[in-house]
């Protein structure tokens, strides 16, 4: 027998002794359970809830200490003999289970799980709540990938023309033209020349020796 189990004897059989012999000669000596107690892989808190049930009836309680509890399980008025004893820490359903014997003393280790499946019955849906205020505007999201380029646009209509330009450089000196053909009656031109020229000299003369007289 190991140590722990020595312990749990010892309590279970302390127990029964701490209850007066004059209720035993009346009533069936109770089934005694001590053990430790875990709660979510936890060791469960000092003065957690801890309740046998028979038949789906809570038939005792207690509560933890320093990770261990010690429960009395009382026949009273009922045959509880032979029957299934489970446990539950602090409403959530344990895994262990025991058969509830007269004069019983037993060490079980109590393991309960809140979320596991069967630790209570489901409540129905509540009805909706009213709708909350509006929450505050989300933080501006990242620009979005470039759009694939549109078609092309229609051409234009005409623009109004322009103001007139001003006026370029004076362009270089065109080329010499050409010698022109020799004139008819060259020789009568130079005779008329040479006779005008003598009509001048006499009329000087005239008028010179006019002067005189």
């Amino acid at each position: 027998m190991t140590k722990s189990r020595f312990l749990a004897v010892v309590t279970a059989l302390a127990l029964l002794l701490a209850i007066p012999t004059a209720v035993f000669a009346q009533r069936v000596p109770p089934h005694v359970f001590v053990g430790s107690v875990t709660l979510d892989g936890a060791t469960a808190a000092d003065g957690a809830a801890v309740t046998a049930w028979i038949d789906g009836e809570q038939v005792a309680s207690t509560t933890a200490a320093a990770g261990m509890y010690s429960l009395i399980v009382d026949q009273g008025d009922s045959a509880y003999a032979g029957k299934t004893v489970s446990f539950k820490v602090s409403g959530a359903h344990a895994a262990e289970t025991a058969e509830w014997m007269q004069g019983g003393g037993d060490e079980l280790n109590l393991v309960a799980d809140t979320t596991a499946s069967g630790s209570g019955s489901q409540g129905a849906e509540g009805a909706a709540g009213a709708a909350g205020p509006a929450g505050a505007p989300g933080a501006k999201g990242a620009p979005g990938a470039t759009g694939a380029t549109g078609p092309a646009g229609a051409d234009g209509a005409d623009g109004a023309p322009g103001p007139a330009g001003s006026d370029g450089a004076a362009g270089p000196a065109g080329a010499a033209g050409a010698d022109g053909a020799d004139g008819s009656g060259g020789a009568l031109g130079v005779v008329a020349l040479i006779i005008a020229i003598v009509a001048l000299v006499a009329a000087g003369g005239s008028i010179m020796m006019g002067r005189r007289a």
